[in-house]
């Protein structure tokens, strides 16, 4: 009788240890927000200004640029891209995006106003376009 004890205890602490494993599994997932959480689909953005940072991170990269506005004001922009690898797959490099370099983003802008949005794509002035992985379900890759 004894062994049967030991075999239900060994199962019931074999199926906690699952347990447990598969809920920590599902916590960064719940952390992990939606485009329409986060940013505005109703508020497209075009911004033009030169990169100051890259950061090639995930759940998603970052990049970051100065703006100069109307006003003559330079104001940097954070601008969320889809995971680092995800990018390097759709054929960004680390060279591509030297700090200084002269870019045009297309995106979505956060819903706090803030100058924050996420980015669909990023056109260089010889032309070339690299499309950012965009979380915005609707966002087109042409």
């Amino acid at each position: 009788m004894t062994a049967i004890i030991k075999k239900s205890r060994t199962f019931a602490a074999t199926l906690a240890a699952i347990a447990l494993v598969a809920g920590l599994a599902v916590v960064p997932a719940l952390a992990h927000h939606s485009f329409t959480a986060e940013f505005d689909q109703n508020k497209p953005i075009k911004l033009t200004g030169k990169i100051t940072m890259m950061k090639w991170s995930n759940p998603h990269g970052w990049l970051y640029i100065d703006v100069t506005g109307a006003d003559g004001k330079v104001v940097n922009w954070a601008l969320e891209t889809g995971a680092g690898n995800s990018l390097i797959r759709r054929g960004w490099r680390k060279d591509n995006l030297p700090v200084g370099k002269l870019v045009t983003v297309q995106g979505w802008q956060a819903r706090n106003g803030s100058h924050t949005a996420n980015v669909n794509s990023v056109l260089f002035e010889d032309g070339t376009r690299l499309f950012a992985g965009s979380s915005n379900g609707n966002a087109e890759e042409k």
